[in-house]
C-alpha cells in the first residue's frame, strides 16, 4: 500500500473512532461508559430545586448559567466513577463541578454546594486551592492547566471510594485522600478550611453531580460516566 493511502486510511480509521460531541463510540460502549447528556435536550437533568432548568440548550452544551438554582445536577445519584467532559467559559466565569452533592437540601444559611465536593472551574492562571483543578479550599491543584476562556477544556475526574483524582488536559493535576481530612474544619496539614463544621473523611460517598451557576455563562458537552464497581 502506498504511504498516500496507508495515511489516509488511518486517518479515516482514527475520524470512525472518535464520537460526535455527546455520542458514544463502539469502545466507549464496551468499555461501560454512559452518556449522561444527549446534546439536544436537558433529559434527566433538573436544578438542584428539583425544578426544571430555565437555561435551555446551547449550541450541544448545558449551560448552568441562570438555570434558576445553585447548580444544574444530573437526575441519578453515583458513588464511585470517573466522569469525563468537555467544558468552556467565559471571560472572568466562576463555575465548578459538584461531585456527591448529597443531600439535596441546603443547610440552615448554607447553599447546596455545602452538601458536595467541589472541582473548581475559573477564569484564573493561578494554582491555588480556588483555582480550576482544585478540589475547592480544600486541595490545590499541582499547575493550572486550564486553557483560555474562550477554549474549550477537557477533564477527567474519577472518585474512587476515598481517592479523588483530578486529570484537565492530560495532566494529572490534583489527587485528594478523603480519609486523611479526619478532622473538623481541617486539612490533614492542620490549616483551616472553609467548611468549619465538615469532617470530609465522613462525608456521603455517594450523591449528585452538579454544574455550578456562579453568575456567568459557561457551557458543558460530553459529558459521560464510567461507574466503578
Amino acid at each position: 500500500m502506498k504511504t498516500r493511502t496507508l495515511i489516509a486510511v488511518l486517518l479515516l480509521a482514527a475520524s470512525a473512532a472518535r464520537a460526535a460531541d455527546n455520542e458514544l463510540t463502539a469502545r466507549e460502549k464496551a468499555d461501560g461508559w454512559q452518556l449522561l447528556f444527549n446534546g439536544r435536550t436537558l433529559d434527566g437533568w433538573k436544578t438542584s430545586d428539583q425544578k426544571p432548568g430555565k437555561t435551555p440548550v446551547e449550541d450541544g452544551s448545558i449551560n448552568p448559567h441562570g438555570c434558576g438554582a445553585y447548580m444544574m445536577i444530573h437526575e441519578k445519584e453515583w458513588s464511585n466513577f470517573v466522569l469525563s467532559l468537555d467544558f468552556i467559559i467565559s471571560p472572568g466565569c466562576n463555575s465548578g463541578i459538584f461531585l456527591r452533592t448529597f443531600p439535596l437540601t441546603a443547610p440552615p444559611g448554607k447553599d447546596v454546594g455545602w452538601n458536595g465536593i467541589e472541582v473548581q472551574v475559573i477564569d484564573t492562571a493561578t494554582n491555588t486551592m480556588t483555582d480550576t483543578g482544585a478540589i475547592y479550599d480544600l486541595s490545590a491543584p499541582t499547575k493550572n492547566a486550564m486553557k483560555p476562556a474562550g477554549t474549550w477544556n477537557h477533564i477527567e475526574i474519577t472518585c474512587n471510594k476515598n481517592v479523588i483524582d483530578v486529570v484537565l488536559n492530560g495532566e494529572k493535576v490534583n489527587h485528594v485522600d478523603l480519609d486523611q481530612f479526619d478532622k473538623r474544619g481541617k486539612r490533614p496539614d492542620g490549616s483551616d478550611h472553609k467548611f468549619s463544621d465538615l469532617v470530609f473523611k465522613d462525608h456521603p460517598r455517594h450523591g449528585y453531580i452538579g454544574l455550578q451557576d456562579h453568575g456567568s455563562p459557561c457551557w458543558y458537552k460530553n459529558i459521560k460516566i464510567k461507574p466503578l464497581s
